[in-house]
């Protein structure tokens, strides 16, 4: 048990358990008081399999109540060599609990001397929301999207969470975040089995774009300014960041095929 000696310090795969042993504990809101106002919030994230593994993307706006907070925020962060989260919700709490999640999948993996496995690495991202329950009674939410590439199976998995933690799979598509819905149906229409990649990227760009001509908060790509939205691909290989290149390349295409439409 950790905290009973030194030499029983760096037995637990758990970092944050560790921390908590060690005499520090989480951000915590005390019962009854409100949250600060003027929290930047992110919005929309999505992820979507295809052939050969999963895309993730996001939009790159932030929003404090009705005022934009940040229009070139990350909201998609690799969590380790084969997978990756995307957040929604308070901004601050979303990328500590991003940051808490990498160290853990890290520290597990030296202390182990092995890797967890994706569906593994999903149930400990869900305990971190669990353990992040005060917060959530207080109004700070969270609500993330996690995919990988399964190494054991060989194929993309995509796992959606709600706000105490519960966790699911999904077949096919995920988003959530404030313009999950019309993503969603965006989603509906261009999935299919078998997409390749560049098709996959493609639908993510289109499905933000059209859950930025429903919902505020939710960014749109703006090519004046260089704005465009986060995207990363997850196979057998790893996880890379889609350059901004192909980004622009797949909007493009998209609104080339509604005006020729």
């Amino acid at each position: 048990m950790i905290g009973d000696g030194p030499s029983s310090f760096g037995a637990d795969p758990s970092f944050y358990d560790l921390v908590r042993q060690s005499g520090l504990e989480p951000l915590t809101v005390p019962a009854g008081e409100a949250p600060a106002l003027g929290l930047p919030h992110g919005t929309t994230v999505l992820a979507l399999k295809f052939a050969g593994g999963v895309v993730m993307a996001g939009d790159r706006r932030a929003v404090e109540g009705f005022a934009i907070a940040d229009s070139h925020m990350d909201k998609v962060f690799p969590a380790d060599g084969h997978s990756a989260v995307g957040i929604a919700g308070v901004a601050g709490q979303a990328i500590e609990l991003v940051r808490l999640f990498q160290t853990e999948l890290e520290h597990y993996e030296k202390v182990e001397g092995e890797k967890l496995s994706l569906e593994g690495k999903a149930n400990r991202l869900a305990q971190l929301l669990r353990a992040s329950l005060p917060l959530v009674m207080q109004g700070l939410v969270v609500v993330p999207i996690y995919a990988g590439f399964d190494l054991r199976r060989t194929e993309g998995r995509i796992f959606r969470y709600d706000v105490i933690g519960g966790r699911y799979e999904e077949a096919d598509y995920q988003a959530t975040g404030s313009g999950s819905r019309d993503a969603k149906g965006s989603l509906k229409k261009r999935w299919r089995p078998g997409l390749e990649q560049a098709q996959g990227v493609q639908a993510a760009v289109e499905a933000l774009l059209d859950a930025s001509e429903e919902d505020t908060a939710t960014g749109g790509p703006d090519p004046r300014r260089g704005i465009f939205p986060s995207v990363f691909v997850i196979t057998g290989d790893g996880v890379d960041e889609v350059p901004e290149t192909e980004v622009r390349t797949a909007y493009e295409a998209v609104i080339e095929r509604r005006g020729a439409s």
